[in-house]
């Protein structure tokens, strides 16, 4: 019998995570598009050359192309080395938190949902309904398989995160949209009390980014540049994955 220490379960998760972070790269630029995630095979943006199986090892082809095309030389973005070594880190720390057992399911899949949801909204300010919907389905599932007894205080989080969002959304609508409210509601189902830090920590972070862009373009023009929210959401939503048991607890014991 193998034991599967922390360590090692982090290292796997890492492993599978910068393979997974390459498919989340395909998801991220297809999606939005309504083009396959499966066909056509991966091709070079310059000479549309299909990308050899030997040159789409995840991190290591890269790197070891130096960012290039094999055929034509046509500079392949950072962008997917960044995607692909992000979430192997990510889920390497789900796993270095809660432990390489059943618990880091729930937080393996939330991740590799926010990571495309937050790339198509800074690209097209739009969070898919597709993703939305299978974390509203796979949340329940998982926690169900896991640890049943916790599945009432997530659907009451999900229902309290995304109402939340809907009164802020009628009360400013150029602010957010109702895709912002549905993945308030899906963080709320994975995330269960912590979902209050992620939404905490996700209006933080969009009021400094925001609070910048007028600095420097002046409030008038500030106001008017639209800022994509479901980037602060995901980074929120990470911070309450990853850090969000100890914040409340500690607030509850300070503040109750």
């Amino acid at each position: 019998m193998v034991v599967v220490t922390t360590g090692l379960g982090a290292a796997l998760a890492a492993a599978f995570g910068a393979i997974l972070g390459s498919f989340l790269n395909v998801v991220a630029y297809r999606l939005p598009r309504g083009e396959s995630l499966s066909t056509p095979r991966s091709r070079c943006p310059g000479c549309d050359t299909p990308i050899r199986p030997y040159d789409n090892v995840p991190v290591l082809s890269w790197l070891a192309l130096r960012g290039r095309c094999r055929t034509c030389k046509t500079r392949i973005s950072s962008r997917y080395l960044l995607v692909e070594l992000a979430t192997a880190a990510l889920l390497a720390l789900v796993v270095a938190v809660k432990g390489p057992d059943a618990d880091a399911l729930l937080g393996i899949v939330f991740v590799l949902l926010l990571v495309p949801i937050a790339l198509i909204d800074l690209d097209h300010q739009i969070i898919p309904n597709k993703l939305t919907l299978a974390g509203t389905v796979l949340a329940p599932v998982i926690l169900l398989l896991t640890d049943p007894g916790a599945l009432p205080e997530h659907l009451i989080a999900g229902a309290g995160a995304g109402l939340f969002l809907l009164v802020a959304v009628l009360a400013y609508p150029g602010g957010m949209g109702m895709g912002d409210v549905k993945l308030a509601w899906m963080m709320g189902l994975f995330l269960g009390r912590d979902v209050g830090v992620a939404l905490l920590v996700g209006l933080l972070a969009g009021s400094i980014v925001g609070g910048i862009v007028m600095a420097r373009k002046g409030v008038t023009a500030g106001r008017k540049t639209k800022l994509p929210f479901g980037p602060f959401l995901a980074l929120g939503g990470l911070v309450g994955l990853l850090a969000g048991d100890p914040i409340v607890d500690w607030y509850l014991t300070t503040f109750a």
